[in-house]
């Protein structure tokens, strides 16, 4: 079975900072984009980051750059999110999704592109 399993979210102040994890599971990831997505409510499901599993960064949306490092281990077969300088606006459900589609970085910053995803971890920053 085919799994991501994020962890890692949680209750922070502004200005702190949390790690969120991707576990992937079930099939061969090696040719993967991972990708890291959030919807906060009412709002629609926006690119965070991606990585390719060579450990190539694809980008990261303009709202955290400079604060958010997007990492992976290829032992442990995990994508990693590192959030600092956490602000409320970063508030949101926070998705791990992957897609074996050979794509442009453009591309690959559309949620629909991504054919696997996990269930997701709630980051709250409180101001």
């Amino acid at each position: 079975q085919v799994q991501l399993v994020e962890s890692g979210g949680g209750l922070v102040q502004a200005g702190g900072s949390l790690r969120l994890s991707c576990a992937a599971s079930g099939r061969t990831f090696s040719n993967d984009v991972m990708g890291w997505f959030r919807q906060a409510p009412g709002k629609e499901r926006e690119f965070v980051a991606a990585i390719r599993w060579t450990g190539f960064i694809i980008g990261y949306a303009d709202s955290v750059k400079g604060r958010f490092t997007m990492s992976r281990d290829i032992a442990k077969n995990t994508v990693y999110l590192q959030m600092n300088s956490l602000k409320p606006e970063d508030t949101a459900i926070y998705y791990c999704a992957a897609t074996r589609r050979q794509l442009t970085a453009q591309a690959l910053r559309t949620p629909s592109e991504y054919g696997t995803w996990g269930q997701g971890t709630q980051v709250t920053v409180s101001a």
